[in-house]
């Protein structure tokens, strides 16, 4: 197998045009055609379909894809690999999550770990949801903590917690003196969202929709960090879940129940690929431990 047509078929699944494809990879565009063509001769299959300027994968092409993934990631591992040969060291844990629950959740439950397991590497790796299902796929780790459903089948996945969304204010704001906060109490402040890409947002959005509201953000931004950083110097008002609240900032800031209600699950899986990490659930049960204690 050519491994740069496996490679040009992957970033066409990706980038979605042979152009973009073609320029992640620094080759022409009858270059990278080649090299798909080479592909398709080689197992008798077509991958793709021209729809005017575009490749559409067939249904063939759209269950290679995966398969594709692993193959270059078990070769993107051989250096790796044949290093830690080499050293005879111990593999680290390989953890895998979102931005989102780093402070509240991941963060803790490493500090928590590295006192029952001094000895044991770590290695973390922090993916958008929208990446997060490719690193998934690729089997890449040892456990993966993410918002649920995941967006990959065939995992076996357990749920860790499920948190009610919240309203969180600047400390001292007038609004503090009501529990709960709705779109109607808020639509004069200025609100803070997390991009239309993430699941907060289309859970909160989705609520806001079906109770008759709209609340249209001053502010935009990627992270749930980022969002409760402007809230804190006071720039405006946001909605996030006790899992992505990071305790260091109860002083600041100000958790109010929100309505509608929204609920966001949280849960891990163990990656299979080469055995259970023998660390791996020690650090599950930091996780747990951690969901029991806050949420």
């Amino acid at each position: 197998m050519n491994l740069k047509s496996l490679r040009v078929f992957v970033n066409i699944m990706e980038e979605g045009t042979l152009a973009r494809a073609a320029d992640k990879m620094f080759l022409s565009q009858s270059a990278a055609s080649r090299l798909i063509h080479i592909l398709e001769e080689e197992f008798q299959t077509e991958l793709f379909v021209r729809d005017k300027k575009r490749l559409l994968p067939t249904p063939c092409g759209e269950l290679f894809y995966p398969e594709a993934l692993r193959i270059l990631s078990s070769i993107q591992k051989l250096p790796a690999y044949f290093e830690q040969i080499k050293s005879e060291a111990a593999p680290p844990l390989r953890i895998i999550c979102h931005p989102r629950l780093i402070s509240g959740l991941i963060v803790p439950a490493i500090v928590r770990f590295a006192d029952l397991e001094p000895d044991i590497k770590i290695k973390l790796e922090v993916h958008p949801r929208r990446y997060l299902g490719q690193q998934l796929m690729y089997e890449n780790f040892d456990i993966a903590v993410s918002n649920l459903p995941l967006p990959v089948e065939n995992l076996v996945v357990e749920t860790l917690t499920t948190s009610e969304v919240k309203a969180v204010l600047p400390r001292g704001h007038e609004l503090e003196r009501h529990s709960v906060l709705g779109p109607d109490l808020i639509k004069d402040e200025r609100y803070i969202a997390l991009d239309e890409t993430t699941l907060l947002r289309q859970l909160t959005d989705l609520e806001i929709a079906r109770s008759g509201r709209k609340i249209i953000p001053a502010y935009e931004v990627s992270s749930g960090s980022a969002a409760l950083g402007l809230v804190r110097n006071g720039l405006g008002v946001t909605l996030t879940d006790r899992v992505m609240f990071d305790h260091d900032l109860s002083e600041q800031i100000t958790l109010r129940s929100w309505s509608p209600k929204t609920r966001i699950q949280v849960g891990y899986c163990f990656g299979k690929e080469n055995g259970l990490h023998p660390g791996a659930e020690v650090f599950r049960d930091c996780l747990v431990a951690l969901t029991r204690e806050h949420w």
